[in-house]
């Protein structure tokens, strides 16, 4: 049976056509694999003992009605909402099934899976190790095979910087191309709902199904660009140029992870691309930029919980969220707004500007999703000017609201490396075609972890 839960969505799909396995064996498969394997990794919150349908499992920051959602918070730890997000109600539609509700940082608010009031999450590929954030669950649940594929959120990088760390693939769809309605709002002009896949082909089908308008969210785009057509001229990149931003290869980024992110550069070059290098001037503002914001918009979304309408009491919150409360108070605050709100609201708007200019000389823009591999736990947890600045690839993207990808693209001292593909706002089929194209050349896709006889 245990073969089944190492197919892609895709391969799946088509062994249930072919009538191959059963729906009933194929949950079976992977109940039985989470009851071994989930205890050691904290992965799940919440299961669903009889899944129908094809097991996806999803970030517990996303409404699910009538399973308990406590976005990884004390605060929620009995609300049961009496609603679905409409990316789940969309799912349903498509005959999938919620295998369980992942773990991840206390309401989203993480890099390392460390946040969260129900334990952390560890890596799948070394347990000593984080498997990222705050989409911690969800990256490993793929990583191990406990689901078909898996819902994350998205606000700095909390899909694309989880799937580098454990080794699958993550998508960061355009802001305003997935409804956010029903996800537990972090900061509100930067989240994004997205796939975490075992192939790129999965996250585009993924993609199709949750896009477009609900009514719900007034951000939410024209269906009419949701469509994402496969790839065509596979194995062939002639005529494409890939971006190469020079800020991207500077002080901080671990060796180990530049060499193989430039081979991965080297590869997409061997397979027709033309590499030129670009420049993004203001990404060295733009960590500064995006904890002002997004820690401004943080602090108004936990207004909420007061203890009144949901819930406990305020008490409840951890150290993280507390923090970006209080940092976002002070930036919105009489006599400060103009000195950090206001400035941070600019240097979006180069940093916008800045991949606009860069997408003039190319379609694609390449580089690490993370600085180094998967830290030990505990590591940063004392130290979160050094937790926040592990998404220093990521937030760039986030603030221009443009979409990126994670792809598997070799390890380094064992661990596994994503290569960041960043497209223009709602070009998704490119950044899709040039990832699947990249990861049918190479093998890092098929690379599973080694989790011993308990597996």
């Amino acid at each position: 049976m245990n073969d089944i839960t190492g197919l892609t969505l895709i391969e799946t799909l088509k062994a249930l056509e072919e009538k191959k396995f059963s729906s009933e064996e194929l949950n079976k498969a992977y109940l039985e694999r989470i009851e071994k394997i989930n205890p050691r990794l904290n992965i799940f919150l919440e299961i669903k003992k009889n899944p129908q349908n094809m097991p996806a499992a999803i970030k517990d920051i996303i409404c699910t009605q009538n399973i308990r959602t406590t976005a990884g918070s004390k605060i929620l730890s009995n609300f049961v909402p009496p609603y679905s997000a409409t990316v789940i109600d969309r799912l349903k539609e498509k005959g999938i099934g919620i295998i369980g509700k992942t773990n991840l940082d206390e309401f989203a608010m993480g890099s390392s899976g460390e946040n969260s009031a129900y334990g952390p999450t560890k890596n799948p590929w070394n347990e000593t190790k984080v498997p990222g954030g705050s989409s911690s669950g969800s990256a490993a649940a793929v990583a191990a095979d406990l689901c078909t594929f898996a819902l994350g959120t998205d606000t700095g990088g909390s899909i694309r910087q989880p799937a580098s760390l454990c080794g699958v693939v993550g998508l960061k769809p355009s802001y305003g191309r997935v409804p956010r309605y029903g996800a537990i709002a972090m900061a509100s002009s930067l989240d994004q709902i997205g796939p975490i896949t075992k192939s790129v082909a999965d996250a585009r089908l993924v993609l199709e199904w949750i896009s477009g308008p609900d009514g719900k969210d007034s951000n939410c785009v024209d269906p009419a660009s949701c469509k994402v057509t496969p790839c065509a001229a596979r194995g062939c990149l002639a005529g494409v140029r890939v971006g190469v931003p020079r800020e991207y290869f500077g002080k901080g980024l671990d060796k180990g992870v530049e060499k193989v992110i430039r081979e991965a550069i080297k590869k997409l070059e061997e397979l027709g691309a033309e590499i030129v290098e670009v420049s993004l001037p203001h990404t060295e503002y733009a960590v500064a930029a995006y904890y002002i914001i997004m820690s401004s918009e943080v602090s108004s979304n936990m207004a909420k919980f007061d203890g009144i309408r949901f819930g406990s009491g305020r008490e409840d919150f951890g150290p993280e969220v507390k923090r970006r409360i209080m940092l976002g108070t002070f930036a919105l605050s009489t006599g400060y707004y103009d000195d950090y709100f206001a400035k941070a609201a600019e240097v979006r708007t180069l940093i916008k500007q800045d991949f606009e200019k860069a997408f003039e000389k190319c379609e694609v823009i390449v580089g690490p999703v993370s600085p180094t591999v998967a830290w030990n736990l505990g590591e940063k947890i004392e130290d979160p000017l050094t937790m926040y600045l592990s998404d220093v690839y990521t937030i760039p993207a986030s603030l221009a609201g443009i979409p990126g990808l994670s792809v598997p693209c070799g390890f380094s001292d064992g661990l596994p490396v994503g290569l960041q593909i960043l497209g223009k706002y709602l070009d998704e089929e490119t950044i899709l075609n040039i990832g699947e194209i990249y990861e049918q050349s190479t093998d890092w896709h098929n690379k599973k972890p080694d989790l011993g006889k308990e597996a």
